[in-house]
């Protein structure tokens, strides 16, 4: 198969275990760029965390795509342009603050272009996700104002893992037509616009692109990232994915610790 488009899924994936990108593997994506292949960077994170990864595999001068918010938002790295967003509705963060504020310790954060904006407890995990992306948190007394006043493509609810079960039975029970809920990691609950995802955002790329899911490669090791490996032509996940990606994927490759997006680059797409 002539693939065209590369998705990748960033931590755990595309960067090592230091959230860095190898020599060999970013040599490898600018060289499929080079011969006229897109890549994508697909990640949950803000398109600002995208942003230094992108400029380091130049995808600005190549025209590829960063897919940030979990697929919330696709943007044109090199003209600058959002080509896709979508919203989360503004009536839903008065109710979230409220179950949030239930549990101490847990922190809601919404996403501006160059800060975290924290409603609840300020804790160690959303100083993870300010260290993630390189972006600072504003702790606010009024979030519900603030972020009312902004479209958000998405919230984070940070804190333990026990508590953030709780966080999120209690939040699917009163949203569960409304939005999409789901665990990134133990410690991060996801709260998107309905029905938005990786795969359902890769195909609305795919279409402005002209080019079918049969000749994209999506590679990724989370439970994000499982839609898009169902979609894509060729799924891959990483050795060191979770059982449900593994199970899903149509080839598993080395871990992010031992160049697997490389070798895939390599074997279906230099080759």
């Amino acid at each position: 198969m002539n693939y065209q488009l590369l998705a990748l899924d960033l931590d755990g994936t595309l960067t090592n275990s230091r959230k860095e990108i190898t020599p060999s593997t970013r040599d490898a994506l600018i060289d499929i760029q080079k011969n006229g292949k897109k890549v994508v960077l697909a990640s949950g994170r803000p398109s600002q965390g995208v942003l230094p990864l992108a400029e380091e595999l130049h995808l600005g001068d190549y025209g590829s795509y960063i897919l940030s918010y979990n697929g919330g938002r696709i943007t044109d790295c090199r003209s600058g342009e959002i080509i896709y967003s979508k919203y989360l509705p503004n009536d839903v963060a008065a109710p979230l603050l409220e179950i949030v504020k239930k549990y101490p310790g847990i922190d809601i954060l919404a996403y501006t272009d160059t800060e975290l904006i924290s409603g609840g407890d300020t804790n160690e995990y959303s100083e993870k996700e300010s260290f993630i992306n390189h972006m600072p948190i504003t702790k606010v007394d009024d979030f519900i104002s603030y972020v009312t006043k902004n479209n958000n493509n998405k919230f984070l609810i940070t804190g333990e893992p026990e508590l953030i079960q709780e966080v999120k039975a209690e939040s699917e029970k009163q949203f569960h037509s409304y939005l999409s809920i789901y665990c990134s990691d133990p410690f991060f609950l996801e709260i998107l616009p309905k029905g938005i995802d990786k795969a359902q955002s890769l195909e609305r790329l795919l279409e402005v692109l002209g080019l079918t899911r049969e000749q994209m490669i999506a590679c990724g090791d989370g439970y994000n990232d499982l839609t898009m490996i169902k979609y894509a032509g060729l799924g891959v996940a990483m050795e060191n994915a979770v059982l449900p990606v593994r199970s899903a994927a149509d080839y598993i490759t080395a871990s992010n610790n031992d160049d697997g997006v490389g070798l895939v680059v390599e074997k279906f797409m230099l080759a």
